[in-house]
C-alpha cells in the first residue's frame, strides 16, 4: 500500500473505503443504539442520524481529501476547547496548569461536585469547568480579536481566511440555558480561580462553541497539531511543537470524556469530540482527521465517527502506540 500522506490517490481510496464500510455497518450500529436506549430508558435514537457520515484528512504535505457527507456544516461545540487550550498555553505557558489539572475526571463533564472537591481547580481543560477557566484566561488577553473572539480568529487563521459562520441556535441556547455553566464559574470564583465577570467569560465560551465548520474545515483547522514543519525549525516553531505535544496528551486522556479509554483502545489517536457530532483526531507527523455523524452514544461521542476513525487508523496504520505493520 502506498503512503496515503504522500499519495493523494491512495488517500482518497482509503477515505472512500472507510465511508463504504461505515454505511454498511450503520444499520447494525443503529440497532445497538436502540437496544442501549431501551435498556437505559432513554429516547429512541433517530434512524436518519445513522445514515450520515463525513470524513476529511489534511496531511503534513498539505493534501486535503474528503468523502461522504464531508460538506455538511456543524457546530464544533466542545472541539473548540482544543483551540482555546492552544491559545491559553501560548499566553501562560506551564503556569496554566496551576489553574487546571490534566487528569480524566471520572465524573460527568459538567459536574460541580468534582469542582467543589478540587477546591475550584477543574480536573482537565476539556470538562466544562476547565474550558470555562481557559476562557477566563482568554478574556484577559489583549489584541484586536476582542475577548469573545480569540478562538474564532485563531480558527480563521488556520483556514487561511476561508468563510466561517457562528451557529445562532447554539449561541442562543447557551446564553439562555447555561445555568449550570454559570454555577461552575461561581464555584471557581469562590475558590479564587476566575478573574473576570461570569457573563464576560460565558460570552467567550458561547462564541467558540458556536463555530460552524464542515469536515474539510475542521481537518484543516487542526493542522497545527500535526507537529511537522522541518523547513522552519526555530524558537517559535519548537515552542508550538511542544505545546502541541502537551495538547495531544490531554486529548488522548480526556478528549472523549468517560469514553476516552475505549477510544484509545479502538482508535489509538488523540482526539476531541463535540455534541454536534464531530470529532477531531490527530496522527502526529502525519495528518489531522475530522469526522462527523450526528448520532451520539451515551458518552456524547459520535457512534459512526468513532467507527470511521477506527477504520482509518487500521487502514493507514496510524497510531500513537506504534505500527502494526512493518
Amino acid at each position: 500500500m502506498a503512503d496515503p500522506v504522500e499519495d493523494a490517490t491512495e488517500l482518497k481510496a482509503v477515505l472512500n473505503d472507510v465511508v463504504g464500510q461505515v454505511r454498511r455497518r450503520g444499520p447494525g450500529i443503529y440497532d445497538e443504539a436502540v437496544a442501549e436506549a431501551q435498556e437505559k430508558d432513554k429516547p429512541t435514537p433517530r434512524k436518519a442520524d445513522f445514515e450520515k457520515f463525513g470524513i476529511a484528512v489534511f496531511t503534513r504535505t498539505g493534501q486535503l481529501a474528503a468523502a461522504g457527507n464531508a460538506s455538511i456544516g456543524f457546530p464544533i461545540q466542545s472541539i473548540s476547547k482544543v483551540f482555546a487550550l492552544e491559545l491559553a498555553l501560548e499566553a501562560l505557558g506551564e503556569a496554566l496548569w496551576k489553574r487546571i489539572g490534566r487528569d480524566p475526571s471520572g465524573d460527568p463533564f459538567n459536574s460541580i461536585i468534582d469542582l467543589e472537591r478540587a477546591k475550584g481547580v477543574p480536573r482537565n481543560p476539556f470538562i466544562n469547568a476547565g474550558a470555562l477557566v481557559v476562557c477566563d484566561v482568554l478574556a484577559g488577553l489583549e489584541g484586536n480579536a476582542g475577548p469573545n473572539r480569540h478562538v474564532v480568529r485563531f480558527v480563521e487563521r488556520m483556514l487561511d481566511g476561508e468563510a466561517m459562520a457562528l451557529d445562532k441556535d447554539v449561541m442562543a441556547s447557551d446564553r439562555t440555558g447555561g445555568d449550570l455553566n454559570r454555577s461552575l464559574m461561581f464555584m471557581a470564583r469562590h475558590h479564587g480561580n476566575l478573574n473576570h465577570p461570569v457573563d464576560k467569560v460565558m460570552e467567550a465560551y458561547v462564541h467558540q462553541c458556536a463555530i460552524t465548520l464542515d469536515c474539510r474545515g475542521l481537518a484543516k483547522a487542526g493542522r497545527f497539531l500535526i507537529l511537522d514543519d522541518p523547513e522552519q525549525e526555530n524558537d517559535a516553531t519548537l515552542a508550538a511543537a511542544r505545546r502541541a505535544r502537551r495538547i495531544l496528551s490531554v486529548m488522548m486522556l480526556c478528549g472523549q470524556y468517560d469514553g476516552s479509554g475505549d477510544f484509545a483502545y479502538r482508535v489509538g489517536l488523540p482526539a476531541k469530540s463535540g455534541v454536534g457530532g464531530g470529532i477531531l483526531a490527530v496522527a502526529p507527523h502525519c495528518a489531522s482527521i475530522a469526522v462527523w455523524s450526528p448520532a451520539l452514544d451515551s458518552m456524547g461521542n459520535s457512534w459512526l465517527g468513532t467507527l470511521g476513525l477506527e477504520l482509518i487508523s487500521s487502514k493507514t496504520d496510524w497510531s500513537v502506540f506504534g505500527r502494526a505493520r512493518r
